[in-house]
């Protein structure tokens, strides 16, 4: 498990900072990236990183991760694409959801990874 977490976190490491770099450069160049708002840019760039995360999860046969991940991106999409307060509220529902259920699925993982060494 140990291969899979520093591979996750170079992911969202990796996300986390183009996402960064995004708002940074919104906020000093440009108030858009690619004619799209810079913090919108920056929200999508952090659904990118959650499907690829779920992607390469799923790839290495780790399907709980996967599906917590993968729930964590179309919650992103939900939030960016709603058009009305309801859906943006199920994205925002299903993005507390999924970070939840990751935390469960990461901190079994971290105890049956203790329990076995």
């Amino acid at each position: 498990m140990s291969e899979t977490l520093e591979g996750q976190r170079t992911i969202i490491g990796l996300g986390l900072l183009l996402a960064v770099l995004v708002l940074g450069y919104g906020a000093v160049v440009s108030e858009t990236v690619l004619g799209v708002d810079a913090t919108t840019a920056a929200m999508w760039v952090l659904a990118g990183t959650f499907a690829v995360s779920s992607i390469v999860h799923a790839w290495i046969g780790q399907y709980g991760f996967a599906l917590g991940h993968a729930g964590g991106a179309f919650g992103w999409g939900a939030v960016l694409l709603g058009s009305s307060a309801a859906e943006v509220g199920i994205g925002l529902i299903l993005l507390v959801l999924s970070g939840v259920y990751l935390a469960l699925v990461g901190r079994r993982g971290a105890r049956t990874d203790a329990a076995s060494t």
